[in-house]
């Protein structure tokens, strides 16, 4: 027959059995218990702080991208506008540049016929 191997009831992995840790963790809480419960309440308030302090810091971060991107937005319709001014300054004056050039030619010409009424 095959022989079973079961560990006891009363015997954790380690070797040690639930009556010595219970006997061991029963001498903590009477020594350290207090300490231990106000480390944890510090600790649990502390983690608390830490969570409200993310929530808050993303919270701000959310609202400083939105931010940004709204003066991102507002500043690229700025400069499209700025943009649109100057090539409509240019064609502006392109176009007057066109006319001088335009009537300085035409003044050539009415000297030219001026001169050749002169001459006849």
């Amino acid at each position: 027959m095959k022989k079973e191997t079961t560990q006891d009831p009363k015997e954790h992995l380690n070797g040690k059995s639930k009556e010595t840790t219970s006997k061991i963790d029963a001498i903590k809480e009477l020594i350290f218990g207090e300490n231990i419960q106000a480390y944890n309440s510090e600790f649990e308030a502390l983690k608390l702080d830490i969570l409200t302090k993310k929530e808050e810091l993303q919270n701000l971060i959310s609202d400083v991208e939105s931010e940004l991107l709204k003066n991102i937005d507002t500043l690229s319709t700025d400069v499209n506008i700025r943009i649109t001014d100057l090539e409509n300054s240019i064609n502006d004056r392109v176009d007057n540049l066109d006319n001088k050039k335009i009537d300085r030619k035409l003044l050539s010409e009415l000297f030219i016929k001026l001169g050749e009424k002169i001459s006849e």
